[in-house]
């Protein structure tokens, strides 16, 4: 669900590190999950902006 998220609009770079093959196996299945308002609600409600860093 983590990584469906990141695939949204917004994020430009998710980093995906997959040390063993299970690991990527998950990381592709997540462009098939569907997130619905609620889940983004759910994703969101918690989440705290940070600043960008080292520009």
């Amino acid at each position: 669900m983590a990584t469906a998220w990141l695939l949204l609009p917004g994020v430009t770079a998710p980093i995906i590190g997959a040390s063993k093959l299970p690991h990527l196996e998950d990381a592709v299945a997540a462009l098939n999950v569907k997130l619905t308002s609620g889940d983004l609600r759910a994703l969101e409600e918690l989440y705290q902006p940070h600043p960008v860093l080292g520009i």
